[in-house]
């Protein structure tokens, strides 16, 4: 059984004065990470701290509109700009309109939002997919992931609702999105293989692909008293992409299997609100020995999505690449 406020609490408490969100205490923070931790936090009602953690954005943001692809205290130490880091800005700060009907606060983040779009679509290869990173010294490091790629084509979905509530107009940002899709759907090559689960279920969660599409591969990634496989081939499980899946099937209104999927998390709880990253159950040994702030507001959101959470099931799934 999720305790929503001892699991907020323990993000809430790792949240640094300045609205900052780590790992963990001490820990580093990424872009994507700190967006998914404060839609932990909209989604257990603490929306206060979640605008905190946007404002920290907007203010770290670098003139080109990315972010760094690693901070500690709040400075830079990855000095990479990773593109779906930067895109993830705009699902949260929707799901926290969403929250809140906080017309005032999107309108302040549009700005960062914009820009952050902006950045994104200059790392738009000519087969429409989205490169991975920039390097310090201007390089791309080449490489395209279809899990980012999804998920940077649900952020320009999400933008463009954004745009459209304030009364902008983005076409631009439409037609990216539509290469992407054409690339994700048609052009699998495009992409660096991989064997992670995030690349099965993603596509499913972003609502680029049907429910049905995960049937293939459930018994490959999905182990019934332990959740998601991180990895095809490896005993390891893990809290993220276990909650990520269960806000998958939520979101495509298929409650049960994700009940029964976000119950299998709780091995991972470690008694204060908070959850392991993963276990390998070969071994039986908790691995890595951290516990994180996205895993936390990952089971939030899905519990929120398993609960009818109009946000959730809004920005999420089916209804997240849906016309506006």
């Amino acid at each position: 059984m999720i305790d929503t406020d001892a699991t907020a609490a323990f993000i809430r408490r790792t949240q640094q004065p300045d609205g900052a969100i780590p790992w963990f205490t001490g820990g580093k923070l990424d872009p994507w990470d700190h967006v998914e931790a404060a839609m932990g936090l909209d989604s257990a009602g603490f929306h206060r701290e979640a605008a905190a953690a946007y404002r920290w954005l907007a203010r770290t943001q670098n003139p080109d509109g990315s972010w760094h692809a690693e901070y500690r205290d709040s400075h830079p130490v990855e000095l990479a700009r990773d593109a779906n880091f930067t895109a993830y800005i705009a699902v949260g700060a929707y799901h926290h309109f969403l929250s809140t009907q906080d017309s005032s606060f999107l309108e302040e983040l549009w700005p960062t939002v914009d820009s952050a779009m902006a950045f994104v679509l200059s790392m738009q290869a000519e087969d429409g997919a989205i490169r991975w990173r920039e390097n310090p010294d201007g390089t791309f490091q080449s490489e395209k992931l279809l899990t980012g790629n999804c998920s940077i084509h649900h952020a320009l979905t999400t933008a463009n609702r954004i745009a459209g509530h304030l009364g902008h107009e983005r076409p631009q940002w439409t037609s990216a999105a539509d290469r992407i899709r054409d690339a994700v759907l048609h052009h699998t090559g495009s992409f660096l293989p991989k064997s992670l689960a995030m690349d099965w279920y993603y596509p499913v969660l972003t609502g680029l692909r049907p429910l049905p599409d995960l049937e293939p591969r459930w018994n490959v990634f999905v182990h019934p008293e332990r959740g998601v496989r991180c990895v095809d081939h490896e005993p390891w499980t893990t809290g993220g992409e276990t909650a990520e899946l269960a806000l998958a099937l939520a979101a495509h209104g298929d409650i049960p299997r994700a009940t029964a999927l976000l119950a299998a998390a709780e091995h991972l709880a470690a008694g204060d609100g908070s959850y392991w990253t993963g276990h390998n159950y070969d071994t039986d040994t908790i691995w890595p020995r951290e516990r994180t702030t996205w895993t936390a507001g990952a089971i939030l959101l899905a519990q929120s999505a398993i609960h009818g959470s109009p946000p959730a099931l809004a920005v999420f799934g089916a209804k997240a690449c849906a016309p506006t």
